[in-house]
């Protein structure tokens, strides 16, 4: 199986978490990661979960017809920022999905791949806004595919990603 973890782009602040939505600066994350996942070989997941917040369903559906995927969109419990990594992952074992991407939130993605990768809930991985995390495995082992960050991808929206 193919997954992608993917955290979802730069939001506006809100006192309510759940109703935050992409700012300017996260749509242009969401539009230059979409440029590079459509070039991008082999990336076409069939399903496309995301949480119940709103940044990460946008992020979803921008990512979609970014990249012009006919990927269905499935609001996934089990992807929020507090929820045990251990939660979603039985739903990695069915057969019949060959590629799944998550969008979802930090601390919930670094948690979930240091489990699938390295076994231990541990964050062993950094995820800033809109970057993905290409997975291949089954069961109890994955390995890590590659790893892409907005920040690191060419071209004009680049000066709107520092690093610091």
């Amino acid at each position: 199986m193919l997954l992608y973890l993917i955290r979802h782009a730069h939001a506006l602040d809100d006192e309510n978490d759940a109703r935050r939505i992409l700012s300017e600066r996260g749509r242009a994350q969401t539009r230059a990661m979409a440029g590079f996942l459509r070039a991008t070989p082999g990336f076409a997941p069939a399903e496309i979960w995301h949480s119940t917040l709103v940044r990460a369903r946008e992020t979803a559906e921008l990512l979609a017809a970014g990249v012009k995927l006919p990927a269905r969109l499935i609001e996934t419990p089990g992807l929020r920022p507090e929820d045990s990594p251990g939660r979603i992952t039985p739903r990695f074992d069915h057969p019949g999905v060959a590629s799944v991407a998550l969008v979802g939130h930090e601390p919930h993605l670094s948690a979930l791949a240091s489990l699938l990768v390295a076994q231990t809930p541990e964050p062993r991985f950094l995820f800033p806004q809109c970057a993905v995390l290409a997975l291949e495995g089954a069961a109890s082992y994955w390995q890590v595919r590659w790893h892409i960050s907005p920040d690191l991808l060419p071209g004009p929206d680049a000066r709107l990603f520092p690093t610091g």
